[in-house]
C-alpha cells in the first residue's frame, strides 16, 4: 500500500537534477524543505546546453533535449510559462542515409522524397512509399488488435506483411532516432506503445501536424530559473546510498555523510535507483532491475560528412546507417545527426552537428564536445514495470520518478514529478493529467 504525506512541512530529498529531479524540487518546495543532489557538476542531465566559438562569435547549443510542441508536451509549455521562459519556433524534418550515401531521402516535400531521382522508377522505393501509406492508414486498427495480444513491433511488421525496405529504411530508422536505440531494440517494443505514441504525437499523418519549439537561448534556461527558487541545491554530490527505517531515510554522501529525511525522491534512472537503495524490497528489486537503458555517445562537431551527402536531404534529424544493417549490425547503437541550425535560431553559418554514435570519428579539428547520455529501452519488461510502479510509490517513504516511467521524454519526466507532488498535497492549477 502506498503512503502520502500531507500536512505539514517536511524535509525531502531530491536525488538526480534532470527534469523529473528538478520537477519534482520545485513543485515540492512549495510547501517543504527540500535538498537537491546531483552527482554530475551542472543541473539538467539530459538538458544540457554548452556554449560554443564559432565563426567569430559565442552562443549556447542544446546537446541533448531540444524540442517540443505545443499538443503533446501541455506540461511542460506551462511550467515554461509559469518561469516565464521564451520559446522560439522549430522544425521536425527527418532524412535517412544509408550505405555511405547509396540511398537518401527526406520527407519534407516530394523534392526531397525524390532527392535521388532513379528512386521515381524504384519498385523497392515505391514499395517503400506504398507500405507507409498502408501502414499510416492502419495504425488505428493494428492499435486496436495489438492492445489485446501484447505482440511487439518485429511481430505487428511481420504479420502486417510490410517489406523489408519500409522497415529498414523507413519505421525503424525513424523510431530508433526518436527513442535514441538501436534498431534491433525498436523491434522488442510493445506495439501497443509504439502505435499509441505515434498516434499522439501526429507522426502518422501528413496533415496538421502539430508545431514544434526550442527554448531560446538554450534548455539551461529553463534549469537556471528553477534553480533559483531552491535553497539548497549541491552538484558534485554524488549520492552513495539511502536506507529506510521507521524514523524516515537516511541519505549518505562523501561530503555531508549521513543526513535524515522525513521522505525521498529517487529520480534517477532507474537502475541508478535499485544501485542506491541499500535495503531495496524484493518489489523494488522486481521492478527497477526490469528498466534497461542504452548508453549513447553525442559528439558535438562541425564536421558535414556526418550529414547526407545530398544537401537537398539535410533534415532536422538525419538517421546515418547501413543499407543491410538490421541484418550486418544487429548490435550497432542508433546513429543520429541532428543539425542544430535547422532547430534553434544559432547565429553561425557552419553546420553545427550533434551526432549521436557517429558512424566515423568527425575530421581532427571540427569537434566542439563529446558527451555521454542513456536512454530507456521500452520492452515489455519495462512497460510491465511502469504499470506496477503505483504500487511501490511511497512505500518506506520513498518516490520514483523519471522519463522512464512513460514515453521517455521531457513531458513525461515532468508528469512523474507531477504525480509525486501531488501524493505530498502539491498540485499546480496548471497541472495536465
Amino acid at each position: 500500500m502506498n503512503v502520502s504525506i500531507r500536512g505539514g512541512s517536511q524535509r525531502i530529498a531530491v536525488i538526480g537534477a534532470g527534469i523529473a529531479g528538478l520537477a519534482s524540487a520545485y513543485l515540492l518546495a512549495r510547501a517543504h524543505r527540500v535538498t537537491l543532489f546531483e552527482a554530475a557538476d551542472y543541473l539538467g542531465g539530459h538538458t544540457h546546453t554548452v556554449d560554443v566559438a564559432l565563426d567569430g562569435m559565442h552562443h549556447p547549443v542544446d546537446t541533448g533535449f531540444l524540442v517540443f510542441n505545443d499538443r503533446t508536451y501541455p506540461n511542460l509549455i506551462a511550467l515554461f510559462d509559469e518561469l516565464g521562459v521564451a520559446t522560439h519556433r522549430s522544425e521536425m524534418t527527418f532524412s535517412v542515409s544509408l550505405d555511405g550515401g547509396r540511398l537518401e531521402w527526406a520527407g519534407a516535400n516530394l523534392n526531397t522524397v525524390f532527392a535521388q531521382r532513379r528512386n521515381l522508377f524504384s519498385p523497392a522505393f515505391l514499395g517503400m512509399l506504398r507500405d507507409i501509406l498502408r501502414f499510416n492508414a492502419s495504425a488505428h486498427r493494428h492499435l486496436e488488435r495489438v492492445s489485446a495480444n501484447r505482440c511487439s513491433v518485429g511481430e505487428l511488421l511481420v504479420e502486417g506483411g510490410y517489406g523489408a525496405p519500409f522497415q529498414q529504411h523507413y519505421l525503424l530508422p525513424m523510431a530508433a532516432a526518436i527513442w535514441s536505440s538501436a534498431a534491433h531494440d525498436i523491434l522488442r517494443f510493445p506495439a501497443s506503445t509504439f502505435l499509441r505514441f505515434c498516434l499522439n504525437h501526429a507522426l502518422l499523418q501528413v496533415n496538421d501536424r502539430p508545431p514544434w519549439r526550442t527554448v531560446a537561448g538554450g534548455a539551461r534556461d529553463y534549469v537556471r530559473r528553477i534553480a533559483a527558487t531552491l535553497d539548497d541545491v549541491r552538484t558534485r554530490a554524488p549520492v552513495r546510498g539511502v536506507r529506510r527505517d521507521d524514523d524516515g531515510v537516511i541519505v549518505m554522501t562523501d561530503a555531508a555523510g549521513p543526513e535524515r529525511f522525513d521522505a525521498v525522491v529517487l529520480a534517477t534512472h532507474a537502475p541508478t535507483s535499485l544501485r542506491l537503495l541499500d535495503d531495496a524490497s524484493s518489489d523494488e528489486r522486481a521492478l527497477l532491475g526490469a528498466v534497461r537503458y542504452q548508453r549513447n555517445l553525442a559528439v558535438l562537431h562541425t564536421d558535414c560528412a556526418l550529414l547526407p551527402r545530398r544537401r537537398r536531404v539535410w533534415s532536422a534529424w538525419n538517421y546515418i546507417g547501413a543499407r543491410s544493417g538490421l541484418a550486418r549490425g544487429k548490435a550497432a547503437p542508433v546513429c543520429v545527426s541532428y543539425l542544430i541550425n535547422q532547430l534553434q535560431p544559432l547565429p553561425f553559418t557552419t553546420p553545427v552537428v550533434v551526432t549521436l554514435n557517429p558512424v566515423d570519428e568527425p575530421a581532427p579539428g571540427t569537434q566542439l564536445g563529446r558527451y555521454e547520455y542513456e536512454h530507456p529501452l521500452f520492452d515489455l519488461a519495462a512497460i510491465d514495470a511502469q504499470t506496477r510502479l503505483p504500487g511501490i510509490q511511497g512505500m518506506r517513504r520513498t518516490w520514483h520518478a523519471g522519463a522512464w516511467t512513460g514515453y521517455g521524454f521531457h513531458e513525461d519526466g515532468l508528469k512523474s514529478a507531477l504525480r509525486v507532488a501531488r501524493d505530498f498535497g502539491v498540485q499546480p492549477a496548471w497541472a495536465t493529467p
